[in-house]
């Protein structure tokens, strides 16, 4: 794959297991064979390439190699399912996507995968294979997220921007037909049992807590008598809906003029930060799809946030919380740069009121605890269900929700 680009391997070192065993991260040392190609590398790394000042023509790249364990065809499981398309999702989004981002959105670039391997010189070797190699953040963006359990205020901010630009900008990159998305994975698998191939792009629904996947979890949650959210899993009155399945059933992308790509799994484990850690890059964009921004914001906010950040420092938290003025300065901060032209794939303005956007962050609160308490809670937990508890008493959000699904006030 390295020949493909005029590169040839100096080193290669594992650096990591993937989860549950399904591969593998390298990192590589490579050497450009031709001044083309080493002038586009030079471009992304500046001076922050190996040794620069020896005018050796040396770059770090990594390789991600996905090797899953074997399965009878037919007998996979959901989670199994679910790894292997996530895997094909950001090889598409490497590929095809990243590329169209703005400057200030920064991903790695990728250099080559098994995508492009028809033709190419040992391609059969290849075959069945899923290997990308992509550009390494490091050189620019050399403190890893993963060192601490949540970020800095810096850092907060600085992921916030990213986020912004993300999904502001990546509007306008969406495709109109919902058929070219992945479905949830046993309907996906289903579909191509059926020989429907047509949806080879990312998935429909960003990330992997979306109840249509987590049926299992939420059934079992269902059952629990000694969770309190349980009940948000049976009828209320009026109306005998679920509070937890009204919620995913909003969220569910359906072409709305506010949806966007999101990561789908944002976390400080996902991002490296210049030293200043005024800017941040994203990896891990396996479960990237269509959604609401504030979904990928429920989990920062959750899982990365410090605390003192969205309510005041030795504060007790009670049991039932509104929007705090923390809270709201970290998400009219991030919701000031998403709609600063904030344009469809037309090149349209949208709009996109702030109450709307509230109504969105509260339901996207409600359906990320849902996934929490069937799944296991961390980070921000106590803040979580707090926030929680106020929203689904709020009546006026219960009335918001049935009428924005078609099911009267």
């Amino acid at each position: 794959m390295l020949s493909w680009h005029s590169l040839e391997l100096v080193s290669c070192r594992r650096l990591q297991t993937l989860w549950a065993g399904y591969g593998y991260i390298y990192e590589l040392t490579v050497r450009a064979t031709n001044d083309e190609v080493a002038t586009e590398l030079r471009g992304i790394y500046g001076d922050k390439r190996p040794n620069p000042e020896k005018g050796e023509e040396l770059f770090p790249l990594i390789l991600k190699y996905i090797a899953p364990p074997r399965t009878n065809p037919g007998s996979e499981d959901e989670g199994h399912l679910r790894k292997l398309l996530s895997y094909g999702v950001e090889q598409y989004f490497y590929s095809s996507v990243a590329p169209l981002l703005e400057e200030d959105t920064a991903v790695s670039h990728c250099i080559a995968t098994t995508l492009e391997s028809d033709g190419k010189p040992s391609a059969e070797k290849l075959r069945g294979l899923t290997a990308t190699i992509m550009t390494d953040l490091r050189p620019n963006f050399p403190i890893a997220g993963e060192k601490r359990s949540e970020l800095n205020e810096t850092q907060v901010y600085a992921a916030l921007d990213w986020l912004s630009n993300f999904h502001r900008t990546s509007r306008r990159l969406l495709s109109e037909n919902l058929q070219d998305y992945l479905r949830p994975p046993l309907e996906e698998a289903e579909r191509r049992r059926n020989g429907d191939s047509s949806s080879k792009k990312l998935w429909l629904n960003g990330g992997y807590t979306y109840l249509a996947t987590r049926r299992k979890e939420y059934d079992a949650l269902a059952q629990d008598e000694d969770s309190e959210w349980s009940v948000l899993c049976k009828p209320i009155n009026p109306g005998n809906q679920l509070i937890f399945e009204m919620a995913a059933d909003y969220l569910t992308p359906r072409g709305r003029e506010y949806e966007t790509l999101i990561h789908g799994d944002v976390k400080s484990e996902n991002l490296f930060t210049t030293k200043s850690g005024d800017k941040v890059a994203f990896y891990d964009f396996q479960y990237v799809g269509l959604g609401l921004g504030v979904c990928d914001l429920a989990k920062l906010f959750t899982c990365s946030v410090p605390l003192e950040l969205l309510i005041e420092k030795g504060r007790k938290i009670p049991h039932e919380l509104p929007m705090t003025a923390g809270e709201e300065k970290l998400l009219k901060y991030y919701y000031s740069k998403l709609t600063n032209d904030f344009k469809d794939a037309e090149g349209r303005k949208l709009e996109y009121d702030w109450d709307l956007f509230i109504r969105h962050w509260d339901t996207a609160l409600v359906d990320w605890l849902r996934f929490q308490a069937s799944w296991g809670f961390w980070g921000n937990t106590e803040w979580l269900e707090a926030r929680v508890r106020y929203i689904v008493k709020d009546f006026v959000w219960r009335d918001w929700l049935r009428e924005n699904l078609g099911l009267g006030r």
